[in-house]
């Protein structure tokens, strides 16, 4: 599984940090060698980073909402009470979100986010060592 940390860096390269463990992922995918799962605020986190951060153009933005869901990644539903035990842990609810989808479905969620990496050690995996 993976968070926007890492999928962010399939969509922009520039002045982003562990690029090339995140380009390999991307293979993995693309290659059928990986299965994704997210919460659907996944696509959100992505569209508000390429807006805000990135600054990109409505057109640009549209053309990347319109093919969001043909990416392939299977979209879950967190649990919600599941999702405030981890808030009560310190984790802001988007990112207890992710942890939430993966801890449900038995896999590590893969982050470059140092805050869920040092709050959630039994669910999260860091990007690059």
């Amino acid at each position: 599984m993976l968070d926007a940390s890492v999928v962010l860096k399939w969509f922009h390269d520039e002045g982003e940090k562990n690029l090339e463990p995140a380009l390999e992922l991307r293979r993995q995918f693309e290659d059928g060698e990986l299965h994704v799962l997210a919460p659907p605020l996944l696509w959100l986190e992505i569209l508000n980073v390429a807006a805000r951060k990135w600054r990109w153009g409505e057109d640009k933005l549209a053309e990347l909402a319109a093919s969001m869901p043909d990416i392939g990644f299977e979209m879950v539903e967190p649990e919600l009470e599941t999702v405030a035990r981890w808030s009560g842990g310190g984790l802001t609810a988007y990112d207890a979100a992710y942890v939430t989808v993966a801890e449900g479905a038995g896999v590590s969620l893969v982050t470059d986010d140092s805050q869920i990496i040092r709050d959630a050690p039994g669910v999260a995996l860091a990007l690059a060592n």
